[in-house]
């Protein structure tokens, strides 16, 4: 991007004219994650596209807003957001939003796409009678966790994994001895 001149951007609804744009963006998106974690799964044969056209297809949902930053007629950004039920029959209820997914073009960082992206996003959200905004963010993404700090996101819960080998037998009845561990 030139720094010579100033450029606008427009935060606009996904269109079909997107889908080859949207493949792009998430590729990069998935290959960023695997390349910040190699825990990460990275996409199949085909999923860009894939991704891409359901997104489209997500867009006369009326649970769901995609969005897209373009600059100079170029989509250099997306945000993907969901109204969700948290269990209404075991949780108190609360309308919540969840943002599935974002990515700016890293050569379009920086320049408050993202932070256009989530508030164009988050006025959905108050129109659909959301109260509250979840997402994910991976663990090794510091310049992630930056951005969602600095618009006000906050730790809630700590997703974690273990990898399971196939070592193991499987048991279908164990017999242990209880024994309380003492911590330091």
């Amino acid at each position: 991007m030139s720094n010579d001149r100033r450029q606008t951007a427009l935060i606009r609804p996904v269109e079909p004219r997107d889908e080859a744009a949207l493949a792009r963006l998430w590729t990069m998106l998935t290959e960023q994650h695997v390349a910040l974690d190699p825990r990460l799964p990275g996409a199949t044969d085909g999923a860009p596209e894939r991704y891409a056209r359901r997104l489209l297809e997500r867009r006369s949902d009326p649970s769901t807003m995609a969005l897209v930053a373009e600059v100079a007629g170029e989509v250099v950004g997306y945000v993907l957001g969901a109204v969700i039920d948290l269990h209404p029959d075991l949780f108190q209820h609360v309308d919540a939003g969840f943002v599935a997914d974002i990515f700016v073009d890293p050569a379009y960082r920086r320049l408050g796409l993202g932070r256009e992206l989530m508030a164009t996003l988050n006025q959905w959200f108050r129109q659909k009678g959301v109260r509250q905004v979840e997402w994910q963010v991976a663990a090794r993404n510091p310049e992630g966790l930056r951005f969602w700090e600095s618009i006000g996101g906050e730790a809630l819960m700590i997703r974690m994994r273990l990898e399971l080998g196939a070592d193991e037998r499987p048991r279908r009845v164990r017999r242990i001895s209880l024994r309380r561990e003492e911590s330091d």
